[in-house]
C-alpha cells in the first residue's frame, strides 16, 4: 500500500517531524507518495500556504508570478533536499515511490490564461530538474508535460478518468474518496464499502490502472485551527479506519478481501494484453492474459443498477449482482465480487467515564468587551480580516463611538459581512450575532439597538471558522464586515467610512489562558451564573481514564468555541450550527492519550454562544460488531 503524505508548512518540528513520519512508515512494509505541493488543498486552512505569503510585494498565487515561483522553488527543494539525506527515495532504497508537484491546479488554470500553461511547464521542469529518481505527477492535470504523470482524483476514476497523455505513462488514480469533506450545518456523506469496490475494480479494469491511492484510507483530526471555511475538526470520520483509528466495518474487511484479489493477479495485470468485449447491454468484460496462453486474469462487468444478470464466459455461466464486478484471477473461479460483502457491520460504541457536572471543578474568566476608546488601531474604513489577524487568530473586533442629538426611534444595527460570524455588542451589552455558511459567502445582521442619547458604544466581534482553501488569485480573497448602518424610523446612519478603532484576538489569547503555566497566573474566578454567558473562558482539571481505548470529548452542551488539553487545541466546535435535520454537525472531538498525563490534565474551553459546560463528558471509544448499520 502507497501512503499518501502531504506537506505541512513546518516540516521539520514537532508534530510535523516529516523525516520521522517517513521512517515509520517505510517500517511498517508502507510506500509513499510525497504530494509536495506547496498548495494541497485538503479542506486545510488556506490550502497549506502560510499567511505571510500574502504579505510578499506583487505575489499572486499559483501562476507564472517570480515571487510565488521563488517560495515555491525553495520549500519544494527543501522537502527534496531533505528526504535525499535520508535516503527516502525509493531510488535509494527508501519507501518514496512518487512526489507530486502542484494539485488540481486544472481546476482555476483557465483563470490565468497563458500564465498559467507557463506556470505549469514551468513547475514541472523545476520539480523533475531535483533529481528525485522517483516520477512526479500532478493530479487533474490532463496537459502535464512530459515526463510527469497526469493522475486521476475523484470517486470513479474508472469512468472519468481521461487516461494518461501519453502511452509511456500508467494510469494512476492518486486521490479516492472514501467519503468526502464535512462542514458545519452539513451531514456526513456515506460512501458504502460496495461502491468504493466497484470503481477500484472498474479502474483498474478499464483504464488499466497500476495504483490506487485512497483519500482517505485513515480519518483524522483538524487540530487547533487548520481547518479550513467551515470544515468541522473531525476529517473523512467514514474512511476504513475511523477518525480514531478503529476499523469502519464493512468498508475495511471489504476493501481488504479486494486488494487479496488483485493482488493474487497482479503480475498478469502488469505483463498481460489487456482486451474488452460485450456481454450484454450494460456488461462487459475484462481480460488480461499473457502471451503464448500464459496467465489469464479477468473481470465480468455488470453496469445495470436494478438487475442481476448471468452472462456466458469461456463456456461458463456467471451470475452477476447488480452494480457489480466479478474477478476471475485465473478467468475461470470468482474469488471477489464488489457487491458481495462478506464482512459484517459494527458499530461505534461512546461510554462516558469522566462527567463535569459539578460546578466546584470548574473556573471561568471573562473576556473583555472592548469600546473605541479602548481600542489602538485606528482607521476611517471598514479594513480586511484577515489582512489584520494574519490567521494568528479567529477573532478581530470592529468598534465604533456612535454619536447623534436627532430623534433615532426603532433603531436597528444593519451588518453586511463576508466573514463567517458576527457577533454585536452595544455598550458591553449583546444584543446579537449571525453566521453564514460554506456555501453562502456573505450573510446580513439586523438586530434592533438602543441607543443613547449623545454616544453609544458599538463593538462587533467578527469571526473567522477557517481560512479559504481553493479557487484562483485566494491572496485577494476579501473577509471581515462590509457595510454597516444604523437604520432609524427618521433617517439612516451609513457608518461604513466612519472612524473604526481595531483589536485583534481576544483578552483570553493575548494571555494564553489555554497554555498550562498561564493558566495557573490567570485571574480566574469560580464558576458563576453560565445561563446566556458569551465571550467566556471555561477550565476544568481531570486524571487521564484507565485503558487503551481512544478518548473523545462530548461537548453537545456547548454552543461554538474551542477546545484545549494541556494547552493542545483539540479543536474548533460549534455544536449550535445544526444540518438540515435540526443535528449538530460533530458534538465528540478526539482528545489523543498523547496529549494526556497521569492526572492533572487542563481543560479550557472557550464559549462564544452561552454554552453549558456542566453536561459535557469525557469517554472512550471503541467499536462492537452488530448487523445493523447504527454509527454515531
Amino acid at each position: 500500500m502507497c501512503f499518501g503524505v502531504y506537506m505541512s508548512p513546518n516540516p521539520d518540528s514537532g508534530r510535523y517531524d516529516l523525516v520521522k513520519f517517513i521512517k515509520e512508515i517505510q517500517a511498517q512494509g508502507l510506500y509513499v507518495c510525497l504530494r509536495i505541493g506547496p498548495y494541497i488543498e485538503s479542506e486545510w486552512t488556506y490550502g497549506g500556504f502560510p499567511f505571510w505569503l500574502h504579505d510578499v510585494p506583487g505575489i499572486v498565487y499559483r501562476t507564472n508570478n517570480e515571487p510565488f515561483k521563488l517560495y515555491m522553488q525553495k520549500f519544494t527543494a527543501k522537502i527534496v533536499s531533505m528526504m535525499k539525506s535520508e535516503g527516502l527515495y525509493a531510488s535509494q532504497g527508501g519507501p518514496i515511490i512518487l512526489s507530486q508537484i502542484e494539485n488540481e491546479y486544472q481546476n482555476i488554470q483557465k483563470s490565468f490564461g497563458e500564465e498559467g500553461s507557463q506556470y505549469v511547464d514551468w513547475a514541472a521542469k523545476m520539480a523533475v530538474g531535483l533529481q528525485t529518481g522517483v516520477p512526479w505527477v500532478m493530479c487533474k492535470q490532463t496537459d502535464a508535460p512530459d515526463p510527469v504523470i497526469n493522475t486521476c482524483n475523484g470517486m470513479k476514476c474508472g469512468e472519468t478518468f481521461t487516461g494518461p497523455n501519453s502511452p509511456d505513462k500508467p494510469a494512476l488514480w492518486t486521490e479516492n474518496w472514501t467519503s468526502f469533506y464535512q462542514v458545519y450545518g452539513g451531514e456526513p456523506y456515506i460512501r458504502s464499502a460496495e461502491d468504493i469496490a466497484f470503481h477500484v475494480t472498474l479502474f483498474i479494469a478499464r483504464k488499466n490502472g497500476s495504483y490506487v491511492n485512497y483519500y482517505m484510507y485513515h480519518g483524522g483530526t483538524n487540530f487547533g485551527r487548520t481547518s479550513s471555511a467551515y470544515v468541522i475538526t473531525s476529517y473523512y470520520d467514514q474512511a476504513p479506519l475511523d477518525e480514531y483509528g478503529l476499523l469502519r466495518q464493512p468498508k475495511w474487511g471489504h476493501l481488504k478481501e479486494l486488494h487479496s484479489a488483485i493482488k493474487s493477479c497482479s503480475a498478469t495485470l502488469l505483463q498481460g494484453m489487456q482486451r474488452n468485449f460485450s456481454l450484454g447491454p450494460f456488461q462487459e468484460g475484462y481480460v488480461f492474459e499473457e502471451e503464448g496462453g500464459g496467465e489469464c486474469a479477468a473481470f465480468l462487468v455488470n453496469d445495470d443498477n436494478v438487475n442481476v444478470f448471468t452472462v456466458q464466459f469461456r463456456n461458463r455461466s456467471y451470475q452477476l449482482p447488480p452494480k457489480s464486478i466479478s474477478i476471475l484471477p485465473d478467468c475461470q473461479n470468482v474469488t471477489f465480487n464488489t457487491a458481495t460483502v462478506n464482512t459484517k457491520n459494527n458499530r461505534r460504541v461512546i461510554n462516558p467515564v469522566q462527567a463535569f457536572s459539578s460546578a466546584d471543578e470548574w473556573e471561568q474568566f471573562l473576556d473583555e468587551i472592548p469600546n473605541f476608546d479602548e481600542t489602538l488601531l485606528i482607521s476611517n474604513s471598514l479594513l480586511e480580516h484577515m489582512n489584520l489577524t494574519k490567521d494568528k487568530t479567529d477573532y478581530l473586533w470592529y468598534t465604533i463611538r456612535f454619536e447623534h442629538d436627532l430623534p433615532c426611534t426603532e433603531s436597528v444595527l444593519h451588518v453586511q459581512s463576508a466573514a463567517h460570524v458576527v457577533h454585536a455588542f452595544a455598550d458591553g451589552t449583546y444584543i446579537g450575532g449571525a453566521h453564514g455558511s460554506h456555501d453562502v459567502k456573505s450573510f446580513t445582521l439586523q438586530v434592533p439597538v438602543t441607543l443613547n442619547e449623545g454616544t453609544t458604544n458599538i463593538s462587533i466581534l467578527s469571526v473567522m471558522v477557517g481560512l479559504p482553501d481553493s479557487g484562483a488569485f485566494l491572496e485577494r480573497r476579501f473577509a471581515g464586515l462590509t457595510t454597516v448602518e444604523i437604520q432609524c424610523r427618521e433617517e439612516s446612519y451609513d457608518l461604513t467610512n466612519s472612524t473604526w478603532g481595531y483589536q485583534v484576538g481576544l483578552v483570553g489569547e493575548q494571555l494564553d489562558i489555554y497554555q498550562e503555566a498561564n493558566s495557573s497566573s490567570t485571574q480566574w474566578s469560580q464558576l458563576g451564573n453560565i445561563t446566556n454567558q458569551r465571550l467566556i473562558w471555561y477550565k476544568s482539571v481531570f486524571d487521564s481514564p484507565d485503558g487503551n481505548d481512544p478518548l473523545t470529548l462530548n461537548l453537545e452542551t456547548m454552543g461554538k468555541g474551542e477546545a484545549w488539553v494541556n494547552g493542545e487545541s483539540i479543536g474548533r466546535y460549534w455544536i449550535s450550527f445544526h444540518d438540515s435535520k435540526d443535528q449538530p454537525s460533530q458534538t465528540l472531538y478526539h482528545v489523543p492519550r498523547s496529549f494526556l498525563k497521569d492526572s492533572g490534565n487542563v481543560l479550557v474551553l472557550f464559549e462564544e454562544e452561552g454554552g453549558n459546560p456542566l453536561d459535557i463528558s469525557l469517554n472512550t471509544v471503541s467499536t462492537t460488531n452488530s448487523e445493523d448499520n447504527l454509527s454515531k
